[in-house]
């Protein structure tokens, strides 16, 4: 393939959101699958909405999804400025072309006037087009209007017949009227260009091969076509990536859950997990499982695997996808992102943390996010205060939960290999001499132990408190039920 340039140019008017990062994503998959380079762009010339810090949340996001660029706003690179708003002077060099080409021209109709149009046409129920009034200004007419401090937009000269084809990678060829698009402005009356205008300039001065962009942008493609063919370069490839959607197929918001890169963050997901599952969201690589590690996401990766149809947004896939990831990352990641609140709980101290990483290598299993792992690993350094209820009425209650706990009891007193393995296999053991199930006697010093009925193993759990805790807490229990009779 020809030396492939793709680009994610956001406009830093917000956070990265999901949307955001999956186009990302795609674009850095496909460079990555074709040793391309991925460009990263800020689109600002938004002064109202655009900000310092947005700008700064889209880097950061972006680089916490672990998507490097090869070019920016941060590192340079050859065909710079990356933001908009600094290439104010590349586009008056292309809009002053296609002035002296008569491909484009000044319009002075004011705000007022193009109202009444509209409003007429609307009463006449007719598609309003502008009717290039200002096209036929002579330079004389046009010189006097702005020594009188006239400032006219600069609209760009558009065919009314025929159609306009994108040809696109995912799509295939869509066809656009011409008779619906008039001639648009391509750069307003403050001499800054317009979207559709400067991102064409920036797309071709950078050397885009392939636009890789959100499907709410095809309806602006034939408007950039046009703007292409009248500056007289070839376009890129196009390729316009579905809508994500929530459950429901109406549009992603907030009350689905967290829609940012951010908020996941903060919530507890992992990066790998984050970027594993959008990836799927529209692409599908034709392996069968849904775990997919980012290493082998760009030999697989290819725009003719990516759907035509929306994708649909499911939290629950992508927290089950997270446990998975929190379970096989490296343990230093998980414990360096819980380290600070576990220091200001005293849970983490200089002379526990051999004793802290066995406790989050255990639990973490059970974790769907990254902020659930010390809320599971709570009573291994307090002791519970309380016993889930459903659990005392099951295991606590019935009859002859004295004499198992008292058996479970007996087994961590005496015990001499105090590991999972050997406490396994001797509550087994004391099970079948009192013909009953090893349950009986697992479930009933589950709750003992760490007050919940849902846990990591009961011989881990023993085995990480160590004897002296466990048996307390097993006594506890005993005194608790009896003073329960």
């Amino acid at each position: 393939m020809e030396n492939v340039r793709v680009r994610f140019a956001p406009s830093p008017t917000g956070t990265l959101h999901i949307g955001g990062a999956r186009t990302a994503l795609f674009n850095w998959l496909f460079a990555r699958s074709n040793s391309g380079q991925f460009i990263l762009r800020l689109e600002d010339t938004d002064t109202i909405r655009s900000t310092a810090e947005s700008a700064e949340g889209i880097l950061e996001g972006l680089s916490w999804l672990g998507l490097d660029w090869d070019e920016g706003p941060d590192i340079g690179g050859p065909y710079g400025p990356y933001c908009q708003s600094e290439r104010l002077s590349i586009y008056q060099q292309f809009l002053q072309q296609l002035l002296d080409e008569k491909k484009a021209y000044y319009c002075f109709c004011t705000t007022d006037e193009l109202r009444k149009q509209r409003e007429e046409a609307h009463q006449e129920k007719v598609n309003y087009l502008y009717p290039k009034t200002c096209e036929s200004l002579s330079p004389e007419q046009v010189a006097q209007r702005i020594a009188e401090g006239l400032k006219p937009v600069i609209r760009l000269v558009v065919p009314r017949q025929g159609t306009t084809v994108v040809h696109d990678l995912i799509r295939g060829e869509v066809d656009f009227d011409n008779g619906l698009l008039d001639d648009f402005i391509i750069a307003k009356s403050d001499g800054w260009p317009t979207y559709n205008f400067a991102v064409v300039v920036d797309d071709y001065t950078m050397k885009i091969s392939h636009v890789i962009r959100a499907e709410e942008h095809l309806s602006n493609t034939p408007k950039q076509l046009h703007v292409y063919q009248n500056l007289g370069i070839t376009p890129p490839q196009f390729a316009h990536v579905s809508m994500i959607l929530a459950p429901d197929r109406s549009k992603l918001s907030k009350r689905h859950g967290a829609t940012s890169v951010q908020e996941f963050r903060d919530d507890g997901y992992l990066p790998d997990a984050l970027v594993n599952y959008l990836a799927l969201l529209g692409w599908s690589p034709g392996e069968n499982s849904d775990i997919l590690p980012r290493e082998e996401m760009p030999n697989l990766f290819s725009l003719k695997d990516v759907s035509l149809s929306a994708a649909i947004y499911d939290i629950k896939k992508l927290a089950w996808m997270n446990g998975h990831y929190i379970t096989v990352a490296d343990i230093d990641v998980i414990v360096k992102l819980i380290e600070e609140p576990a220091r200001q709980k005293g849970w983490l101290q200089s002379d526990n943390s051999d004793y802290f990483y066995k406790v989050v290598d255990l639990v973490r299993s059970r974790a769907k996010v990254v902020n659930e792992v010390l809320e599971l690993a709570e009573y291994f350094f307090r002791e519970p205060d309380a016993y889930d209820e459903k659990g005392v009425d099951k295991y606590f209650l019935k009859t002859g939960s004295l004499d198992k706990l008292m058996a479970v009891l007996d087994v961590v007193s005496h015990i001499q290999n105090f590991t999972a393995l050997d406490l396994e296999e001797a509550i087994r053991l004391k099970a079948e001499a009192l013909d009953m199930k090893a349950a009986d006697l697992i479930h009933p010093a589950r709750l003992a132990v760490s007050g919940r009925t849902m846990t990591p193993g009961l011989f881990e759990i023993i085995e990480l408190l160590g004897r002296k805790t466990s048996m307390n807490r097993i006594s506890k229990s005993i005194q608790y039920i009896t003073n329960l009779a």
